[in-house]
């Protein structure tokens, strides 16, 4: 393997920048258990009202976060209504079902996306032999979708028929910037229509860890206790919390650096043979290797300085705020190289 290495197996592979750990050096701290970090109380309030919701949480992650939320909306034996690629059903390790005794029924539609008709279609009508439909889970952007973004149309028909239903909306909004700086709004365009939102620090935004949940006041207090439960409770947390207050204020807008390098990736390996390259609507390139396996040609990458995650006969690549220009093109190479021989260098 090649010394230098470009990767693109996830956005989780940022670093914190040298500005970002000067801030994080300097934040004041205090017990975030106590609620007595003035720096993690500070992010809360901000996030809070980033999202159009009343109270914010922080949490380690964003699987806590969206844990904590199934758990804080459902009763043991509910059923929950999410996308078949989304996060929570298939990368929470079972979570639902282990954390809040609810089960998952799949919902189809293109790019990880749904619309209302098909949530009222798979609505269980009122018998016991059945479960209650609770809560349906929107992931934006959608990650097994490719980073896509859900459509005004199709996400306020699920609006719509969660308020006509009667059902808890939950947003997994692990990469909700990613989806406002596309788009050009805020995130409360859809944070404000969920009775939860959660937003993730870990991946475009270049923290270490750490997400938040927002909600409602009158759920707080519950929430907080699903935390602590879960082992979620947190020290001096400010020293993370100063860290995310630094990405909202320096690495948000800059997150339109990553789209276009991944629309530029998109653009080169399409050109190139024996690849089926999907839309990207945001920082993620899915792939299709038509001439073997996906994770041959992730190792054939590999071995040449490219890192790349693969799944499900899939290939992925994930602009970030570790990939340069100069280390795209680099990337751009190294897929020629694989695919067209020696000679494309």
């Amino acid at each position: 393997m090649t010394d230098e290495i470009i990767d693109l197996f996830s956005d989780t592979a940022t670093q914190p920048t040298r500005a970002m750990r000067e801030a994080m050096l300097a934040a004041p701290l205090g017990d975030e258990q106590r609620r007595s970090d003035p720096t993690v109380q500070r992010l809360e309030e901000r996030i809070a009202a980033l999202l159009g919701k009343e109270r914010a949480v922080l949490v380690p992650s964003a699987t806590m976060a969206n844990q904590i939320a199934i758990a804080l909306h459902c009763s043991p034996g509910d059923e929950v209504l999410c996308h078949r690629s989304a996060h929570v059903l298939n990368a929470e390790g079972g979570g639902l079902a282990a954390n809040a005794g609810v089960q998952v029924l799949p919902l189809a539609g293109e790019r990880g996306i749904f619309d209302g008709d098909t949530v009222r279609a798979a609505l269980r009508i009122d018998d016991p032999h059945q479960p209650i439909s609770r809560a349906v889970v929107v992931e934006n952007t959608s990650n097994g979708g490719g980073g896509s973004v859900w459509p005004d149309a199709a996400f306020q028909s699920v609006v719509a028929v969660c308020r006509e239903r009667g059902l808890i909306l939950h947003i997994d909004g692990a990469r909700l910037f990613n989806a406002a700086v596309a788009r050009g709004v805020s995130p409360a365009h859809w944070a404000q229509h969920g009775q939860s939102v959660q937003v993730c620090f870990s991946k475009g935004l270049g923290c270490a860890f750490g997400a938040v949940l927002a909600l409602d006041a009158e759920l707080e207090p519950r929430a907080r206790r699903i935390k602590q439960r879960l082992g979620g409770a947190l020290r001096q947390a400010g020293i993370v919390a100063a860290g995310m207050l630094y990405a909202l204020d320096h690495h948000v807008q800059r997150l339109a650096e990553d789209h276009q390098r991944a629309a530029r990736l998109a653009a080169a390996l399409a050109e190139l043979p024996g690849l089926e390259v999907s839309p990207s609507d945001t920082n993620i390139v899915f792939l299709r290797y038509l001439r073997g396996t996906a994770a041959e040609l992730a190792q054939r990458l590999r071995e040449r300085g490219v890192l790349v995650s693969q799944g499900g006969g899939r290939l992925r690549a994930c602009t970030h705020l570790g990939i340069t220009d100069q280390g795209l093109e680099r990337a751009i190479q190294v897929f020629a190289q694989v695919l067209c021989g020696e000679s494309a260098l």
